[in-house]
């Protein structure tokens, strides 16, 4: 039998981890890898019966990194849930099912997002494929990639059918604020491969951003909604270039 750990990753997450955790009970240990909440998320997680550790955040791919080594000599496999994630008993039974294939090394698994309480199909975040149930010892994140976190795996990769359920953001505030946050870290990225801004960029890639989330990704399938997140997210598309401008502004290098 294979040994499978899940390990949810946490800061502040008091609302959320009890849900969260009672649906990894078919998991042999459980385990919240936390980042110094200053709530009560580590006595919340410690009485639903999960392992606590916890480590400094510096990035998302070295604290799942980091996640992966503390748990390495205890388990064959890990699985990676968010705290505002939950795994149905159908996609529990599935992933009991793949641990099982000797010849993967990683599987991904899709998402059913809600976002503001509605089921998302369209705009890119469905079936939003995550690799989350990774086998210890060949999977890795790349640090390169300090947010939207890429793994590389030494093998072969498959998917599982049954989605993941992931209450995505709650509302419109919570939106912004999360994508302010990836724009920020998206753009210091950039800078940091020394990528200068073009003028036209301000204009071009919200633009195409648009068209990618409401033609290309259909989110025209979820009308009004569908309409809204596809020119939010050519809105964040802007702000990282804008980001990105003003930290080249300041090295007297605005553009290229």
């Amino acid at each position: 039998m294979m040994h499978l750990t899940a390990i949810v990753l946490t800061h502040n997450e008091s609302e959320q981890i009890a849900d969260c955790i009672k649906t990894l009970r078919f998991a042999d240990r459980v385990i919240v890898f936390d980042s110094f909440s200053t709530d009560d998320t580590v006595a919340i997680a410690q009485r639903a019966g999960a392992d606590i550790f916890q480590h400094e955040f510096l990035n998302y791919s070295e604290q799942r990194n980091a996640a992966l080594d503390a748990a390495d000599e205890m388990t064959d496999w890990v699985l990676f849930v968010d705290a505002d994630e939950r795994v149905t008993d159908a996609l529990a039974e599935e992933i009991r099912q793949k641990i099982n294939f000797p010849e993967y090394a990683g599987w991904r698994i899709p998402r059913h997002n809600y976002i503001f309480g509605i089921l998302t199909r369209g705009a890119g975040w469905y079936p939003d494929y995550q690799t989350r149930l990774l086998r210890v010892g060949q999977a890795y994140y790349d640090t390169r990639r300090k947010v939207h976190e890429v793994v590389k795996l030494y093998g072969s990769e498959g998917a599982i059918r049954h989605p993941l359920i992931h209450y995505n953001y709650r509302d419109l505030q919570q939106f912004k604020d999360k994508q302010e946050h990836y724009a920020r870290f998206d753009a210091e990225s950039l800078y940091s491969q020394g990528v200068k801004p073009k003028q036209r960029n301000l204009v071009l890639q919200p633009i195409r951003q648009f068209y990618w989330r409401f033609i290309t990704l259909r989110g025209y399938g979820d009308r009004w909604h569908g309409l809204r997140l596809s020119l939010l997210m050519a809105w964040y598309e802007y702000r990282k270039y804008q980001l990105l401008a003003s930290r080249w502004r300041k090295s007297h290098k605005p553009f290229s």
